[in-house]
């Protein structure tokens, strides 16, 4: 008897180490600093989408739902973008997503305008609800654990606030007049460094103050025409690591849409990050792609 209950535990012990393995997901760093993931839908279309860290659901672009096969919209409904109040957007229900090692069931998908460059659509962090997410710009790989990985111990830890999907730590910023901490977003699916929200561009006059290089045009997905102005930020402080002369964007004139800042994928890939499963928590370490004109 005691032969066989020693038996059952060593099974049961051999089980729980079989779930905890952690999942991997492959990506790719597009030249505009967005994750590209291959998935395959419904076990026969295969699209790349970016991981989007500001968004909550899937969705695929105009363009890539012409190719695919397998999805049938039901239906239409009124979403919220970027850069204006409510758009129109269809979606089909109850798909089949494969990402690497994870499969996901019943999972509605919406149609978008635009996503980024060389990607399909976006997916955001609910797809790894109660997961540990680690991503790692050196392996490029994400890796979805059950807790947190033993190697947590060598990064910064970053108390971060988790509001409507949206991920939020404090960083300090150095505008060459003062020194002043803020709110950010982070916004994977913006390819810059940092984006102000309009607030604080006007309560820190930062059309005066930073070094203005250039002015450009950038869109939401859906379409609508946004200009920003792009800067020069003396210094970006996040967790123990200072950012010199870091690439900044603000929206031109008193837009009032503008309610957060972002930190975007030029300063996101600079580190490997660590999100807790309850995403109060983001751990940062610089990785070795880092070296740039302005990482200190």
């Amino acid at each position: 008897m005691r032969t066989i209950i020693l038996s059952l535990l060593l099974s049961c012990h051999v089980a729980t180490h079989a779930q905890e393995k952690p999942i991997v997901i492959p990506f790719e760093l597009t030249k505009y600093n967005n994750l590209s993931v291959p998935v395959v839908i419904n076990k026969k279309d295969t699209v790349h989408l970016m991981l989007h860290t500001a968004s909550s659901s899937v969705t695929l672009i105009e363009e890539s739902v012409k190719k695919l096969s397998t999805l049938n919209f039901s239906g239409t409904d009124t979403v919220t973008s970027w850069g204006s109040s409510e758009n129109t957007s269809r979606f089909s229900p109850g798909n089949t997503l494969q990402i690497g090692g994870l499969t996901i069931e019943q999972e509605p998908i919406w149609e978008d305008k635009y996503s980024g460059h060389f990607t399909d659509g976006k997916f955001g962090l609910g797809l790894f609800k109660d997961k540990v997410i680690e991503i790692d710009f050196d392996k490029k790989q994400i890796v979805l654990h059950n807790s947190l990985p033993p190697k947590v111990k060598s990064y910064t830890m970053l108390p971060a606030k988790f509001d409507h999907n949206k991920l939020f730590v404090q960083a300090t910023c150095n505008t060459g007049h003062d020194t002043v901490s803020n709110s950010f977003l982070i916004h994977s699916g913006y390819s810059g460094g940092v984006l102000f929200d309009d607030q604080f561009v006007a309560d820190h006059k930062l059309n005066e103050y930073l070094q203005i290089t250039d002015t450009k045009e950038m869109k939401d997905a859906f379409g609508n025409a946004l200009k920003t102005r792009k800067a020069v930020l003396p210094g970006f402080t996040i967790g123990k690591t200072t950012l010199q002369n870091a690439p900044a964007n603000f929206f031109e004139g008193a837009l009032g849409r503008q309610k957060m800042s972002f930190i975007g994928g030029d300063i996101i890939k600079r580190f490997n990050i660590i999100i807790d499963a309850q995403r109060t928590s983001v751990y940062l370490r610089p990785n070795k792609g880092r070296k740039s004109a302005y990482f200190s």
